[in-house]
Parts: C-alpha cells; structure tokens; sequence
C-alpha cells in the first residue's frame, strides 16, 4: 500500500493536516534534541521528510522503512541520507547502536506496537531518547467531534485525490482505532523505556511521547 503512495505521500500529507505535518515535524526535531555526530535512528521514516531535519542538526541519521517504494523514493529525494529497508520488530543494528530514536506517524502501522518499542529500546545506547510523534486522541469534546467528523467524511472525498483510495481510508481508520495518550505511555513503560511523558500537539489531535533508555 504505501509502496503505491510514495510519491504523493508528503503532499497528501500536507493537504490532508492543512498544512499542520510541518509544524508536528519540527516540533518532533525540537523534541529529540539531536546533537551534530549522534547517531539517530529515524524509523518508519518514509520518503525522508522527518529525517532531513535531524540531518541538517548534524546527526548522522539512519532512515529505515519497510516499504521500499518509499525507500526508493526517498533516496532519490535525499541521496545523503542513508536508507536502509528494515522491519522495525527486528531491527538490523546491534545492540546500543544509536544515541537517539524516532518514529513519525508510523507505530500505528505496526502490527506488534510493543514489540517495536522493545527492539527501540534494545538499539537505544543506555541514556538515549526517544520520541514518537502519533495521531492521539484530542482533549476537548468539541474538538473531539469536528476531528473524527474530519476523518470519517473529509478524509475519504479528499482520498479520491489519491492513486491509491484505499490507502487514505485506512489512513482513517487506523488513527480512530489509536489509542489513547495514556495507553501508548504504558506501552513504552512496558517495553522498557523510562522517564516517559508526552506533550500534544493541536490540541491533542497529535502527541509526541518521549523516553529514556
């Protein structure tokens, strides 16, 4: 499915959140803090639009995706950025490999969420950060009604933009059957993270949940 998307995926992206991806992006880079020479492991990183920030911090970024379609795309946007086709249940780096870890938008598309968290947490070098920037589940009941309304009619008139339909209704789905903050917080706590907090963003339509390693 997001093979077939890749290379309209950023700006559906941007239409589809009115032009709110941009802000939630540097707000993550903000978040991870990415220091010049740390090693950064940016997962389900796409076509590398949340990836080129923490290059351009100095990080050495390591841009992994199971989709090669994106991957390919992204290496043809972003040659210096190392791309690396990857499942994030089982992560080709050793041990303590990385200073630092993300994921953008992409943990809601694995099957085994947890599963993914731990095999962060096992690449994260003792110390390391974490930050997950996710759709969440907005405070506000009003805000609450106008978003799910977003999603369950914009969303899929705006798909038939797309090549790919299909893939914006789930797209819709999967962010109304998210989690809430909460839960995802006990999901880090489970797989080993420590000192786990979360900040929204857009009123909680989107969440960047951070750890420790």
């Amino acid at each position: 499915m997001f093979d077939g998307v890749a290379p309209s995926y950023d700006l559906m992206n941007a239409l589809l959140s009115l032009g709110q991806d941009a802000h939630w992006r540097q707000a993550t880079t903000a978040a991870l803090d990415a220091k010049p020479g740390e090693r950064v492991l940016d997962l389900a990183a796409g076509t590398g639009a949340s990836s080129l920030p923490l290059v351009r911090a100095g990080a050495r970024v390591f841009a992994v995706d199971r989709s090669t379609g994106m991957v390919a795309e992204g290496r043809h946007r972003h040659p210096g950025i190392a791309y690396i086709v990857g499942d994030g249940e089982a992560l080709p780096f050793a041990d303590a490999t990385f200073d630092a870890a993300t994921v953008s938008f992409g943990l809601r598309n694995m099957t085994h969420p947890v599963a993914v968290l731990r095999e962060l947490a096992r690449v994260t070098a003792p110390g390391g950060r974490l930050v997950i920037c996710e759709f969440s589940t907005p405070g506000p009941l009003w805000l609450r009604a106008v978003y799910y309304g977003w999603l369950r009619l914009v969303i899929p008139l705006e798909s038939l933009l797309s090549a790919n339909p299909a893939s914006y209704i789930y797209l819709a789905q999967s962010i109304l059957d998210w989690p809430s903050q909460r839960m995802v917080a006990g999901w880090l706590r489970e797989a080993g993270w420590t000192q786990v907090a979360h900040r929204n963003l857009s009123g909680g339509i989107v969440a960047l949940h951070r750890g420790r390693r």
